[in-house]
């Protein structure tokens, strides 16, 4: 780590010390309001509870949903606060706001090893503009500062960049060292071979993180609705399938860059399609060269999935991003769920396997593997510009090591 970390503060520093920590509570909630997926809760918990258990008064700033710097009802962390309450076994403190008189107040009042949850940050327009004003006044409620949000991390926002200018020391939590240190020495220090598995709907999506790992990796594995787009590239008819036009050039050229880098690039040889987008869809297997007209290609067959898995077989690292198919629908998830449980057999073999955020994420969860992964991220977006070598402002504006 080039960045100085949670495990350099001892109980002396954070005693009595009011801890400002940035976390990503973004968490999915049914039409009830219940939290469907505590997933982002639960990975926060090794962070506060240490500062807890110091005795560091814990003030934890999350956004929430897409509010657009107003507030919103249906936005209020209020149901976070009570899982996170539930998950700790002690109340946590929910303001009305994120900064103010009211905040201060109730910080103020906080005992050693409390934990206060402020307001969705982001009923604040400051917070998205990383207005100064606005990181001063988060930064008044605490003495240091705390890091624990991958998923934010690729944002220059005021709670996690700004605050950074009024708080020291600012470091690293739990999480967010641990989303570091797996993804980095996966495409900078991996044990090979390595392996990328790209999938998602288009190619504009990923270009950076698929030339990145051209230069990274040994295999390429490429599915999803983008695979149509290097399909149309190289002559084929691909029916009623989605297509970037102006990405066909782009196709040919990363065939070509594997080509010549020597990394082996995998298409997939069969596809399912369907007659229309909808999970009740009329279905079939078709090879890749014979895709009918008006039918649309929504997930990858079983010789494709036979062949992945053979590709795979050998390697001792994999990167996973993004579905194989239009696995939201059953009928077109079998492609993504075997490519998931593959990966699973591979992490019992010994293999480090890395599901990089998003809709991976949500597929491994879906077929019960998440917990036999060897690290599974807790950032879409932060993942893929990590993965393409990107620098996170969020990690960028922490102290640096000693």
């Amino acid at each position: 780590m080039s960045k100085r970390t949670l495990a350099s503060l001892t109980a002396a520093d954070l005693e009595g010390k009011r801890v400002l920590v940035r976390v990503d509570f973004n968490v999915p909630l049914d039409g009830n309001g219940k939290i469907t997926d505590d997933t982002r809760i639960r990975a926060a918990l090794p962070t506060i509870r240490y500062l807890s258990e110091n005795g560091a008064k814990v003030i934890l700033a999350s956004h929430f949903g897409r509010p657009k710097g107003k507030p919103v009802e249906s936005m209020r962390l209020t149901p976070v606060a009570e899982r996170l309450s539930e998950l700790l076994g002690r109340p946590v403190v929910k303001t009305t706001d994120a900064i103010g008189a009211g905040a201060e107040a109730q910080v103020a009042a906080t005992n050693n090893g409390q934990v206060v949850l402020l307001e969705n940050v982001r009923f604040h327009a400051e917070e998205e503009a990383n207005d100064a004003e606005f990181a001063k006044a988060l930064a008044s409620l605490a003495d240091l500062y705390v890091n624990d949000a991958f998923g934010a991390a690729h944002r220059a926002h005021a709670s996690t960049a700004g605050v950074t200018e009024y708080l020291s020391p600012c470091v690293a939590g739990y999480l967010l060292e641990k989303e570091l240190q797996y993804l980095q020495a996966a495409i900078d220090n991996p044990q090979r071979p390595l392996a990328a598995i790209v999938g998602g709907s288009k190619v504009s999506s990923k270009i950076g993180v698929i030339e990145t790992l051209l230069d990274k990796c040994d295999k390429l594995l490429i599915g999803g609705g983008m695979i149509f787009t290097f399909y149309k590239a190289q002559g084929l008819s691909v029916g009623g399938s989605l297509v970037e036009e102006d990405k066909l050039d782009l196709a040919r050229s990363l065939i070509a860059k594997a080509q010549e880098k020597g990394v082996q690039l995998l298409l997939p040889v069969d596809v399912v399609v369907a007659d229309k987008f909808a999970p009740d869809a009329n279905a079939k297997t078709v090879a890749v060269d014979s895709i009918p007209d008006g039918w649309m290609g929504l997930d990858i067959g079983p010789e494709s999935v036979k062949q992945f898995e053979e590709a795979l077989a050998d390697c001792r690292s994999v990167i996973w991003n993004g579905p194989m198919g239009v696995f939201e629908f059953d009928k077109f998830a079998v492609g993504t769920e075997a490519i998931a449980r593959s990966l699973a057999g591979l992490t019992r073999k010994g293999a480090t396997t890395i599901i990089g955020g998003g809709d991976s994420v949500a597929a491994v969860e879906k077929v019960g593997v998440a917990s036999e992964m060897s690290h599974i991220s807790t950032g879409g977006g932060a993942s893929l510009e990590l993965l393409e070598g990107k620098v996170l402002p969020g990690v960028a504006a922490l102290d640096d090591a000693a």
